[in-house]
């Protein structure tokens, strides 16, 4: 097996037994009150997970400078072809 092979199948196997643990804490909880703290914990994560990239994306388009029109491309165009020689 090469390098890729084993750390595709160490992270098949280790998501597989993150998987079962957290079902098994989930509903056969050692500690009282451990599977509502997981559910929080996971709930959390996954609404600061998912505000969080809506919020790089605002942060992204709010800083964006705005892109040039189209009639200013196209003048710039025409300047750049008037000034080059033409061949021929």
């Amino acid at each position: 097996m090469n390098k890729d092979n084993v750390i595709g199948a160490v992270i098949l196997l280790t998501s597989i037994a993150v998987i079962a643990i957290y079902i098994w804490l989930i509903f056969f909880p050692p500690l009282t009150g451990l599977d509502i703290f997981i559910l929080k914990l996971t709930g959390s994560v996954a609404v600061a997970g998912v505000f969080g990239i809506l919020a790089w994306i605002g942060y992204t388009l709010a800083t964006t400078p705005p892109p040039k029109p189209i009639e200013e491309i196209e003048k710039e165009l025409k300047e750049l072809e008037e000034e080059q020689p033409k061949e021929g």
